[in-house]
């Protein structure tokens, strides 16, 4: 006897049931996730491909889980899966976005000058100091949660931080056109 449409608790008709806790909380940590994966990776593709391998791993490893900071644990995984990938592909070589004059971008009402210079900046830091700027400045984690999801010493967040700090402050500065102080 064949048989109706797929029918939820709440009685609607092809609805996907909602998403448990867990798959709700994961489902919220998406845009962070998504930024923190294109920071890592340097590329919106890379970016999206780990961000669904983290995914995918959170999903399946569920139980591993023990029910203690959620975001600390799925972006240790993330950037556990990127140090795997590294080590698995050995050095690749980045195509600079200036060498393919094919891509389209949309237009933006921010100052492109301006988003190219901070893109520049980030790119030139090293993955490891990238890593704590993004999660510390952007994402807002603790230096002691960001020591516990890189597996280091809080000492080394803190001084990674600084020379990330500084080294974006000087490659920003050293670009201005216009001074923005004036010597005494």
């Amino acid at each position: 006897m064949p048989h109706g449409p797929d029918r939820t608790e709440n009685g609607a008709a092809g609805a996907s049931p909602a998403p448990d806790g867990f798959e709700a909380e994961v489902l919220a940590l998406l845009p962070s996730l998504r930024r923190y994966s294109r920071s890592l990776t340097r590329s919106d593709a890379d970016g999206e491909d780990l961000l669904q391998d983290c995914v995918e791993k959170v999903l399946t490893r569920r139980g591993q889980w023990r029910g203690l900071n959620l975001r600390g644990w799925v972006l240790t995984i993330m950037t556990n899966l990127y140090r795997n990938g590294l080590r698995q592909q050995g050095n690749r070589n980045f195509i600079d976005i200036d060498e393919n004059s094919q891509l389209a971008a949309a237009e933006t009402d921010n100052d492109p000058l301006q988003r190219s210079r901070l893109e520049t900046a980030l790119n030139s830091l090293g993955e490891d100091y990238r890593a704590v700027l993004m999660l510390v400045v952007v994402e807002g984690y603790s230096y002691q949660d960001v020591a516990d999801m890189l597996d280091i010493p809080i000492g080394t967040v803190m001084s990674r931080l600084s020379r990330a700090r500084q080294k974006m402050t000087s490659l920003l500065n050293a670009d201005n056109v216009v001074t923005l102080r004036r010597p005494r």
